[in-house]
């Protein structure tokens, strides 16, 4: 059985968890150390069976407790060299991962850990470099991406490989140009560099998705700027318009900014 959960997704702070009975993977570690512990603690999955973390990228919000993790557990972190370098010289990271803990990967280089082969795939975003994940268990394929600047062949390659989903729609375009932000931070999250908005997560979604697409999880949806019913409102639109029913095609399901999800079963 390969389940996931979502423990939060957000600019305060994202964290996922994919596992099987004897391997258990998580996915940047942005939330605080005590509050990532009692959540887990509440869902009975114990910190100490993680047996290694993937980070995407180098923002506070991906890698608040990587260190902290690491060091008190003895955990590999795993993320591109250039992000391991931007978390040693983020001051949000209070713990440092040592050096033995410390795992460089190239994009498109399988990491075999237990019963997942986990493959980094480019992803367009301002921080020091990014990554989304490919992660197979037996025939299944699960994606995550997240921090999308803008939609590249690469990102549209893996989402046409998946069964699962977990995917930006960081916000409403109308929302954020009417929004309290300022010019030069609308134009940064607008930009190739920057969020993919509720309309692009769901193109590509409708041009890239294939028949066994089975579940989409939109994650990392701006506060100030989305609304979980809105970016399910325009995501159903917009597939819709393809010819395409959530619901019936696949599952459809919007992650918490700031608690966790239920556990989902996937196989």
């Amino acid at each position: 059985m390969l389940n996931f959960v979502s423990i939060g997704s957000g600019s305060s702070g994202n964290c996922y968890l994919l596992y099987t009975e004897t391997t258990c993977l998580m996915i940047d570690s942005g939330i605080a150390f005590k509050t990532l512990k009692r959540h887990l603690k509440n869902l009975g999955i114990e910190l100490e069976k993680v047996d290694a973390l993937f980070i995407t990228h180098d923002h506070a919000d991906h890698i608040k407790a990587v260190g902290h993790i690491a060091n008190t557990y003895g955990k590999p972190v795993y993320a591109t060299e250039p992000v391991h370098v931007g978390i040693q010289h983020n001051y949000c990271v209070s713990h440092k991962p040592e050096a033995q803990y410390i795992r460089r990967i190239s994009k498109g280089e399988r990491v075999c850990i237990g019963e997942l082969e986990v493959t980094p795939f480019d992803v367009p975003h301002d921080s020091s470099d990014c990554v989304g994940y490919s992660i197979r268990h037996g025939d299944t394929v699960f994606c995550l991406i997240t921090d999308i600047g803008h939609v590249t062949q690469t990102i549209s390659e893996q989402v046409s490989m998946a069964d699962y989903i977990v995917l930006e729609a960081n916000h409403d375009e109308d929302m954020l140009m009417m929004g309290k932000y300022s010019a030069y931070l609308k134009g940064r999250i607008r930009g190739d560099k920057g969020h993919l908005c509720n309309k692009e997560s769901a193109r590509l979604l409708a041009e890239h998705g294939t028949p066994r697409l089975k579940h989409v999880w939109l994650c990392h949806l701006s506060e100030e700027n989305n609304h979980p019913e809105l970016a399910r409102k325009t995501m159903e639109s917009v597939l819709r318009s393809y010819g395409i029913l959530p619901g019936v095609d696949f599952e459809l399901d919007i992650l918490k900014r700031k608690s966790p999800s239920e556990i989902y079963h996937l196989k």
